[in-house]
């Protein structure tokens, strides 16, 4: 990993114990502008707003802590590198105080991740950012998600365009994600309870898979649940781990590497692959 400046610690917690990973911080945020919360259609590289909100959320929900989201997106997410215009403007506007218990919500867009009960954790801004971007998702476009917590990341695809298939193995955490997806009118989300490592067949092909916790390889399932030239983001590993890229082609599959990271393992039937 090049650092071109100063480094910067960041926190990686999808499940368990933190996990720091340095990565450098490419020069100071540029202005950020305010969108509303919709969904995104500008370019990657644009600075892009989302229209007005049509889901059945009060006002205040949205425009609470406006200032903290737009700190958040500008030092802790664009001024490490992150450009995508419909990720930018996505993280802009999902609200994540209201997708952490309340005794967290002055946190909300701290710099770390956060507990959200059942041993769990939100994760950090820049990291669902991040997969996010990896993922390279167009609006349309259909991604599952295996590991949907509290619903925040799944929440951020949708705002940028997706239709979202997620599958949380916590029962409790899956029942309180539903509920919250569907009061903030995020309906493009549909959300399964259960073992996330066979995917959801029924569903694919998917232009992206987001892994929010770490096997010890690859499943097979979710990688032959790819569209050619979609991508699979992926925490990988055990004791050591890295955030991986897979990208199906039409002759296989390619990985790239991108950061180090670590993640509590991808429980159920991942551990005894």
């Amino acid at each position: 990993m090049v650092h071109r400046h100063t480094p910067h610690w960041l926190w990686s917690w999808r499940l368990g114990p933190f996990v720091l990973v340095a990565i450098a911080c490419n020069g100071a945020p540029p202005a950020a502008s305010t969108p509303t919360r919709g969904r995104v259609e500008a370019a990657p590289e644009q600075s892009a707003q989302a229209p007005a909100p049509s889901a059945p959320v009060g006002a205040t929900d949205f425009a609470s802590f406006e200032d903290e989201r737009e700190r958040m997106v500008a030092r802790q997410i664009e001024a490490r590198g992150i450009r995508d215009g419909r990720v930018l403007a996505a993280m802009r506007a999902v609200p994540r105080h209201l997708f952490v218990p309340e005794s967290e919500r002055d946190l909300a867009y701290a710099d770390r991740p956060l507990a959200i009960g059942a041993e769990q954790t939100i994760s950090q801004p820049y990291i669902v950012a991040l997969m996010s971007e990896l993922a390279a998702i167009e609006p349309g476009d259909r991604v599952l998600e295996v590991g949907t917590g509290s619903g925040y990341q799944a929440a951020v695809l949708a705002q940028m365009g997706a239709e979202v298939y997620s599958i949380e193995i916590v029962e409790s955490l899956g029942k309180q994600a539903r509920e919250r997806l569907k009061r903030l009118g995020y309906d493009g989300v549909n959300l399964r309870i259960g073992d996330g490592y066979a995917g959801w067949p029924e569903a694919a092909p998917f232009a992206a898979v987001l892994l929010t916790a770490a096997p010890p390889k690859l499943p097979e399932p979710l990688k032959q649940q790819l569209a050619v030239g979609a991508r699979l983001v992926a925490p990988v590993g055990r004791s050591y781990q890295e955030l991986v890229v897979v990208t199906r082609t039409a002759k296989g599959f390619e990985l790239q590497r991108n950061i180090p990271v670590r993640f509590v393992p991808m429980t159920g039937e991942a551990q005894r692959r």
